[in-house]
């Protein structure tokens, strides 16, 4: 305030006017301002910088900050199959200033596949919007005499342990998805586990490893290097960003049809007001040409929804990759 009362009585007289019912509407409008001028928005990603993940957050992050004029930050907290990133969330304040910019693994399969997890993944945070939605794709790196699943399989039988498939994190769904291939196909295989992405798609295009199951938007991108082959797709149709990548169900191995999706939640607590709104912008975001045309790209979709929609997503993912884990006996980890 820039006056200077003279008076003490001066000062009384404006309390006096201020009662309680005065100073509620007015502390209401004061929270009800969002995003709140010059505080960013942080929005946390488990991998590092680099990944399909990434990138798609960056995309929104930098539309978001043009629609609002605050700026959205973009952190990168890899580790612990993406459990430093919720944490980081679920420990912040509910104002919507912190986020999680989520992939579906952090709801629906990690607790299913690690022991000591540190959140619950339905009391520890409140749904903001689904993001999108988009497959894996099985890579393989060029040196595998290989051309195709079949091919894979039967090098892999004959030279059983010797096939690594890499993962992005234990309990993630490429190390899911790998362990599935393995049992759907009756093969031995190296689980090697990365801290995100990059790491990842780095040996695979190196060769140290053989295999993994990448996120469209990259395993496109570097099958045009002549470096990997992409054998299949992990979802229930193929996609039009990659119409000659058969999925898996039409190769014959059964059971790796869920797709995968990323979503934003923030800590539990959140006002249902600030969650609507917090919504809206996102939602705005996500629908812009900019971003539209960025997840096309990467044979994503994108995928916003209510609060609530998301909240029904994340229960039939969990449910669901449960069973699948259940079914090829994964043991927690």
């Amino acid at each position: 305030m820039t006056h200077r009362f003279k008076t003490r009585r001066h000062l009384t007289t404006l309390l006096g006017a201020l009662t309680l019912g005065n100073l509620l509407p007015l502390a209401g409008q004061a929270q009800s301002v969002y995003p709140q001028a010059g505080r960013p928005i942080r929005l946390i990603v488990g991998l590092a910088a680099g990944g399909a993940l990434d990138g798609q957050a960056r995309s929104i992050a930098k539309r978001l900050t043009e629609l609002t004029g605050v700026q959205v930050i973009v952190e990168n907290k890899p580790g612990a199959s993406m459990m430093l990133s919720a944490m980081e969330v679920a420990r912040a304040a509910p104002d919507g200033q912190t986020l999680l910019f989520a992939p579906s693994s952090i709801f629906a399969q990690n607790p299913h596949t690690l022991q000591n997890i540190a959140y619950d993944p339905f009391k520890d945070f409140t749904p903001v919007t689904m993001a999108s939605r988009g497959p894996l794709v099985l890579t393989v790196h060029q040196s595998l005499p290989a051309n195709n699943v079949q091919e894979l399989v039967a090098w892999a039988r004959a030279n059983p342990g010797k096939l690594n498939f890499a993962s992005f994190g234990t309990g993630t769904s490429s190390h899911i998805f790998a362990a599935a291939f393995a049992k759907a196909t009756n093969i031995d295989v190296v689980h090697v586990p990365y801290k995100g992405t990059a790491d990842a798609v780095r040996d695979l295009l190196e060769g140290r490893v053989q295999a993994y199951f990448d996120a469209a938007p990259t395993a496109i991108q570097n099958s045009r290097t002549g470096k990997i082959r992409m054998f299949g797709v992990a979802a229930p149709n193929r996609y039009d960003a990659m119409p000659e990548v058969p999925t898996l169900t039409e190769q014959g191995v059964q059971g790796l049809d869920l797709t995968s999706w990323i979503a934003i939640v923030g800590p539990a607590g959140m006002p249902a007001d600030l969650v609507n709104k917090v919504n809206a912008l996102f939602r705005q975001a996500l629908v812009s040409a900019e971003v539209r045309d960025f997840m096309a790209r990467g044979a994503y979709e994108v995928a916003p929804s209510t609060p609530a929609e998301l909240r029904q997503d994340i229960r039939s993912s969990y449910d669901r990759w449960g069973e699948m884990i259940r079914q090829i006996g994964f043991q927690k980890q």
